[in-house]
């Protein structure tokens, strides 16, 4: 008897464990939970409140970063251009940023998918200096994609 219940538990489980590894992702058919990402756009322009902001991606697989005044027209010469931008990717939800460097300063530019809000919006600007102090935190929305 006891034989009988050892062998049914082990047998449970390994069925289990089969089953949990062949896991579709619900809603999309065919697809694991490894294979679901968001399409990221080749181009994006969008605008915070001081600024309006271009980028990239080059055909070296880096992305460009443009930015004017806000009020400003992207047809005139950007103030400021910085290449070699990277993207990376956070967890597995769809969040992304772009991170670009330019003499000491670090400018992010996140696309918020999962949020702690239904208001936050689609992009935020965050700038560091070169002690990694936070100097700017901008929301931004999509003006073309």
């Amino acid at each position: 008897m006891i034989k009988q219940i050892v062998l049914g538990a082990f047998c449970m489980v390994n069925f289990s464990i089969i089953s949990a590894r062949d896991l579709i992702y619900p809603g999309i058919p065919g697809e694991t939970t490894e294979q679901v990402s968001q399409k990221i756009p080749k181009s994006v322009l969008i605008k915070t409140k001081k600024f309006k902001i271009k980028i990239d991606q080059q055909p070296d697989g880096k992305y460009l970063y443009q930015s004017w005044r806000a009020n400003r027209k992207i047809t005139s010469k950007p103030s400021m251009i910085i290449s070699g931008g990277e993207l990376f990717r956070d967890g597995t939800g769809g969040n992304y940023y772009f991170e670009f460097g330019n003499e000491g300063y670090t400018y992010q530019v996140w696309r918020n998918y999962l949020t702690d809000s239904v208001n936050k919006a689609p992009y935020t600007l965050n700038v560091e200096d070169p002690d990694g102090k936070m100097i700017l935190k901008e929301d931004a929305i999509v003006v073309k994609n």
